[in-house]
């Protein structure tokens, strides 16, 4: 067992010990103490060493189930496959097949797909022998699969000494606020989220995991507003991992009084970049929030901002943990807590990670992104300009629900947008722009824009399953509209 693992199950064992009838876990109703939550987790541990297996699949909504079979799959040493909610049944089926998942733990919805996939029901469990090499690296405690931006997912094989670090790490960053009470909004088979779990069990906080049908919360970007508000109201969690959009959610609703953040002590937010007017509007009406940046294959949090160490618009100071340099031409470089590599892949062997992001150093060692690599584009005045930065600018407003911006080769330019209500009158959304265009750039800022007569989704095949732009898709699709512009200036010069 590695010391991080041994450290993380000693503390529990402590906890068990100490707070007998503290609450650990709250599902949608079952509440859980911690001598309990460590009972459980021993008694699952057995029921998987019976079983004789390698790696194990969850496929469970957020719960005391979840949490439990997780924590049980980490403590005997086994692998660990999340299968996202909101994964197509293909791409759930891709990471079985590749992973080899002889177990899997499912809701009772996934029986028809299970059986096309070969799987046979053996009690709670479902299972299938697989022929052949396994090709996850030894020591793979979490394989977690990201569908980047081609839609087929990429395994990434974390060890157990690599998470639990980070999760040690985000227990110690929010001490200063003392949160005792964390509600996981996000699913569980997010990383972010897992580890967020875990640094509150290692606090000895309570772990509230309602389902997200009980948040109202469906798939990948679904919200049932007044529902999530109501969950929040009950519950009134101390602590929160949200992404920009659920921000921005949470920033209007207590604006217009139907939100009160006064329980929240620490709100830890990322997932994309969040705009800068966005976090001061969030801080203005009493969102504690810490903006921060991590990737899958570093084990996810790398940076963060925390209390008494806070830049609006930087993504924080690296944790201890890491060291980040940055390359010539600007790209973030990480090491310490890196992947053991990809599923089906070389092992990883070099001492730094390149994120494919840019960014650059303040004096005081806080970190700027400015957007991914690959997806900078070129004016025809020579400018650099990474769309997701403007996009950012665009979404986190009022009246705009998504953003394409493109510019390649052009003189000036063109967003595609799509508003958050049908009754949104293009007047709103020109008075949008415009007050996003005060926080740009002349040679970032949106010059023309459309008006979308469909959102962009997996299903029009215009968004990865996890919610991100198919850049060239949409560049193909909407190519007239995104070019009108320039032969509009061509013809009138």
């Amino acid at each position: 067992m590695s010391p991080e693992m041994e450290r993380f199950k000693q503390t529990l064992r402590n906890h068990a010990e100490r707070k007998t009838n503290a609450i650990a876990l709250w599902g949608d109703q079952l509440k859980l103490d911690y001598a309990t939550l460590y009972a459980e987790v021993m008694y699952r541990q057995q029921r998987l060493r019976d079983e004789h297996v390698k790696v194990v699949a969850l496929a469970l909504d957020n719960g005391t189930e979840a949490m439990l079979w997780d924590l049980a799959v980490l403590f005997e040493g086994l692998t660990c496959l999340t299968l996202p909610p909101f994964f197509s049944p293909a791409q759930r089926n891709h990471c079985l097949q590749q992973s080899q998942a002889e177990l899997v733990i499912a809701e009772p919805e996934l029986e028809a797909e299970l059986q096309g996939a070969g799987y046979e029901k053996n009690g709670e469990f479902w299972r299938r022998t697989f022929s052949g090499p396994n090709l996850i690296p030894e020591g793979t405690a979490k394989l977690t699969f990201t569908s980047g931006t081609t839609g087929t997912p990429k395994g990434v094989c974390l060890s157990a000494e690599s998470l639990l670090r980070v999760a040690r790490e985000l227990d110690q960053a929010s001490k200063p606020t003392d949160p005792r009470h964390h509600l996981a909004l996000l699913p569980l088979a997010i990383l972010l989220e897992n580890l967020g779990c875990y640094a509150a069990l290692y606090a000895g906080a309570t772990l509230s995991v309602p389902s997200q049908k009980t948040l109202g919360i469906q798939g990948a970007s679904g919200v049932d507003v007044p529902r999530l508000l109501g969950c929040l109201a009950t519950r009134k969690p101390e602590s929160l991992i949200l992404v920009p959009q659920l921000l921005l959610m949470l920033a209007s609703a207590a604006e217009q009084k139907a939100f009160n953040p006064q329980s929240l002590r620490f709100a830890a937010v990322g997932g994309a970049r969040v705009s800068e007017e966005l976090l001061h509007r969030a801080q203005r009406i009493g969102i504690p929030v810490y903006e921060g940046y991590g990737l899958s294959e570093c084990s996810s949090v790398v940076c963060l901002n925390r209390p008494g160490a806070r830049r609006p618009g930087s993504v924080g100071r690296p944790l201890p943990h890491v060291e980040i340099r940055l390359a010539d031409d600007g790209e973030v470089l990480v090491k310490g807590s890196t992947l053991l590599g990809y599923l089906g892949q070389a092992p990883f062997s070099d001492d730094w990670w390149p994120t494919g992001d840019l960014g650059e150093f303040d004096p005081e060692g806080f970190l700027y992104l400015k957007g991914r690599k690959k997806h900078q584009f070129v004016t025809s005045f020579g400018r650099n300009v990474n769309p997701e930065w403007v996009e950012a600018e665009l979404t986190q407003r009022r009246h705009i629900a998504q953003a394409f911006v493109y510019g390649e080769a052009m003189p000036t330019n063109h967003a595609l947008l799509w508003p958050h209500r049908p009754d949104c009158t293009d007047e709103e959304l020109a008075a949008a722009v415009a007050q996003a265009n005060e926080a740009l750039p002349d040679y970032a800022q949106v010059h023309h824009w459309t008006r979308l007569d469909q959102p962009f989704t997996a299903a029009n095949g215009l968004l990865t399953a996890n919610g991100r732009p198919r850049r060239d898709a949409i560049v193909e699709r909407y190519r007239a509209q995104l070019t009108e512009s320039v032969f509009s200036e061509e013809s009138a010069s």
